[in-house]
C-alpha cells in the first residue's frame, strides 16, 4: 500500500491539459492544492490540415491510391506527453518534489512513461491510469487515495 504523504505531488493529465497538485496534509486525509497548470491548444485535425490527402499512381493503368495525411491532432497529443516529461525533469532537477503520483489517462501515461528521465522515474511512487482532468479536486483526492490503498 502506497500512502500519499505530505508534500507528495500528483500529476493529473490527459493529452491536452495537466494539473500539478501537492498534498499539504497527511496520507490518511489528503488535501490537494493546485501548484501549476499546463494546457495545450490542440484544434481538431481537420482544422489543422492545410490540404486534402494526396494521391499516387498505382501499377495498373489509370489507378490511383489515396495517401494518408498527417494527423496533426494526434501528433500534438504525443508532443504534449514529451513536453510534460521535460517539464517534470526540470522540476525534479530543481528539487521541487521528492515523490510524485502520475494520475493520467492510460494512453498519456504510456507515452509519458517512455519519455520520463530516470531522475523523475526514481520519484514516481504510484500510477493511477485514469482520466481525472475534469473532476473536482475533492473527487481526485478520493479516487487517488482509493487507488493507492487498493495497490
Amino acid at each position: 500500500m502506497t500512502e500519499l504523504k505530505q508534500g507528495t505531488w500528483v500529476l493529473v493529465a490527459d493529452s491536452e491539459k495537466a494539473l500539478f497538485l501537492e498534498n499539504v496534509t497527511d496520507g490518511g486525509d489528503p488535501y490537494l492544492v493546485v501548484t501549476g497548470k499546463e494546457r495545450q491548444e490542440n484544434p481538431s485535425d481537420r482544422e489543422q490540415s492545410a490540404n486534402r490527402p494526396g494521391r499516387k499512381a498505382d501499377t495498373g493503368p489509370g489507378q490511383r491510391s489515396a495517401l494518408d495525411d498527417t494527423d496533426w491532432h494526434e501528433l500534438a497529443k504525443e508532443r504534449f506527453a514529451h513536453d510534460l516529461a521535460g517539464l517534470l525533469y526540470e522540476k525534479a532537477h530543481r528539487g521541487e518534489f521528492d515523490h510524485i503520483v502520475l494520475a493520467c489517462a492510460p494512453q498519456v501515461l504510456g507515452a509519458l512513461r517512455k519519455e520520463l528521465h530516470k531522475e523523475v522515474l526514481d520519484k514516481v511512487v504510484a500510477e493511477v491510469p485514469k482520466t481525472l482532468t475534469n473532476h473536482p479536486l475533492d473527487e481526485i483526492e478520493k479516487i487517488v487515495k482509493g487507488d493507492l490503498e487498493a495497490a
